[in-house]
């Protein structure tokens, strides 16, 4: 509220939601200003002032934790939506067959006609727990056997702690040899950097309103039949 205010008071006063960067030259900011990240249309934004001390080692820390998060809610996000979607239909046939083939070469197999992509067999064989019978969402974590969060808890470490990480050395900044995506034009390659972690921070957002929405109204997409006048009810 106290931020929110100064800022109000600071553009009335000299016509400027941030004042002129340009006079801010002895900020410590200015140590940041140039990193990845700092993009239109906000620039170097950091309301909290995490930064303002300048420390250098603070910032690669927060950084790689930035990174770290964005990926991995940049995946949820996107597995979150895949899986409701295809388990309701919502993709017609066209869509699901296109999607269905670069599925499978992530593991995902088509198995249930067209309008649901469920792995067949056993999550638990022990607790006759199938596949099909976890639901969307929320509702997912409580179905899932202790076993199975073991070990998705023990991949994550081995992720975690199977390269090392420590400060300068190239996983610290978010480079585990995966060169899919990459590209050998330096300003090109910064490119998709500073796209990668647009979209991990817009995808942190969009993760966590998903998890609002679903503790909020018990749906982790909303109700369907709702949705009347979505172009998808066209297929």
């Amino acid at each position: 509220m106290m931020a929110i205010i100064g800022m109000f008071f600071q553009d009335g006063l000299t016509g400027s939601a941030w004042g002129d960067w340009a006079l801010y030259t002895a900020s410590p900011l200015r140590a940041f200003e140039n990193e990845l990240g700092v993009q239109a249309p906000v620039g170097f934004w950091d309301p909290a002032g995490f930064t303002a001390d300048g420390n250098a080692e603070n910032f690669a820390r927060r950084r790689q934790t930035e990174l770290k998060h964005g990926r991995i809610s940049m995946l949820a996000t996107m597995g979150w939506q895949d899986l409701y979607a295809c388990h309701h239909g919502v993709y017609h046939s066209g869509d699901h067959r296109k999607i269905a083939r670069l599925l499978v070469s992530f593991g995902r197999l088509e198995v249930c006609g067209h309008s649901e992509w469920i792995l067949p067999g056993y999550l638990s064989p022990s607790a006759g727990l199938k596949f099909a019978d976890i639901p969307n969402g929320l509702a997912a974590i409580s179905k899932v056997p202790a076993a199975g969060w073991a070990q998705m808890v023990a991949y994550g470490a081995f992720c975690e702690l199977s390269q090392d990480q420590s400060a300068g050395t190239p996983a610290a900044a978010g480079d585990f040899g995966f060169k899919v995506l990459t590209s050998s034009d330096p300003a090109e390659k910064t490119k998709k950097l500073s796209a990668e972690l647009a979209n991990g921070r817009l995808a942190m957002m969009a993760i966590i309103g998903m998890f609002f929405q679903d503790g909020l109204t018990g749906s982790a997409w909303g109700d369907w039949a709702l949705y009347t006048a979505s172009p998808l009810r066209a297929h």
